[in-house]
């Protein structure tokens, strides 16, 4: 047997050690960590993501996930940890193949034979493996394949992020440059737009019901907590007709971010907390002021009818 299976005898042995070693990545998770960044996309760093494709080489030469490297194999067919993976140093690990869905796969799909291979030559964390693989990926994400192989460090640091997805398919938030970018809103569908910058945005030509500004100066003492309640109407009028809406700032972390953190809470019944978690589990680099804070804890009032949120913890 030549797909490294023989190695796993037991299929329930080997089911267990999926399940206690590997985890699943939604398909809207790794289409935000490829677009997490600051300055530069955070895919500069070498030790942020190993993204590995375990599909059979003419499927990988044909399209592939952007910056994916190709699983390699040995002479007696069992993967191979790439040649600078350097797994205790990756922050994450992602395999893919063409469509596993399950980690407990009883025909030994090659994404879970990778990822333990992987696992089991010395990832620091869980090795996550994306559910649905490559073809339920580039069918939601089809502007993120490829055919190119190799990235230099100068291209990689010249990769241009997306926004961040907070309900798949419908509802995003980035920066002024990403909400101004037509093949954003081409590849996105984005349908609405909320602007929180002070300077009125320039990629629709005239107002109209696609957008909304929300003319906010970005510091501690501006009051975004009296535009909640219009933000939320109109992304839910968007999102009740299954339209896209990109909600975006000068730098994409704090005033956009606060108002899409209001709508989850309102949309959702969300606690602050919960909402918060949520979109900082879609970004890490989500910067809100105390002072929207603050008044995300007096919505949250409003929203729940009493406060359950300790907006003193360090974490806010």
């Amino acid at each position: 047997m030549e797909d490294g299976r023989e190695e796993y005898t037991d299929w329930q042995e080997f089911a267990n050690q999926c399940t206690e070693n590997l985890e699943l990545l939604e398909p809207t998770d790794l289409y935000n960590l490829l677009q997490q960044s600051t300055v530069y996309s955070n895919l500069s760093d070498p030790n942020f993501l190993l993204l590995i494709d375990a599909r059979d080489k003419n499927e990988y030469n044909e399209s592939h996930v952007v910056t994916a490297k190709k699983a390699q194999k040995d002479k007696t067919g069992h993967f191979m940890v790439p040649y600078d993976g350097e797994l205790e140093c990756k922050q994450n690990v992602v395999v893919y193949d063409s469509k596993s869905s399950t980690l407990r796969e009883e025909d030994f799909p090659p994404a879970l034979l990778c990822g333990m291979r992987m696992w089991d030559n010395g990832s620091r964390n869980k090795v996550k493996i994306l559910k649905g693989g490559y073809e339920e990926f580039s069918k939601l994400y089809p502007f993120l394949r490829t055919q190119k192989i190799m990235f230099m460090p100068k291209e990689m640091d010249e990769i241009k992020p997306y926004p961040i997805e907070v309900i798949p398919g419908l509802l995003y938030f980035g920066n002024w440059k990403q909400g101004n970018a037509e093949y954003i809103q081409k590849d996105l569908k984005i349908k609405g737009h909320v602007n929180c910058c002070v300077e009125a945005e320039t990629f629709f030509s005239e107002p109209g019901p696609h957008l909304l500004h929300c003319q906010v100066s970005d510091d501690n003492d501006a009051d975004l907590y009296s535009k909640f309640q219009t933000a939320c109407q109109f992304i839910d009028t968007h999102i009740e007709k299954n339209e896209a809406v990109l909600v975006f700032d000068n730098l994409g972390i704090s005033r956009c971010v606060t108002v899409v953190v209001a709508f989850l809470m309102r949309h959702f019944k969300k606690s602050l907390e919960d909402a918060y978690n949520m979109v900082l589990s879609c970004s890490s680099t989500i910067r809100p002021y105390r002072g929207f804070i603050e008044q995300l804890s007096k919505w949250e009032q409003d929203v729940l009818g009493k406060k359950t949120t300790n907006i003193d913890d360090p974490n806010y």
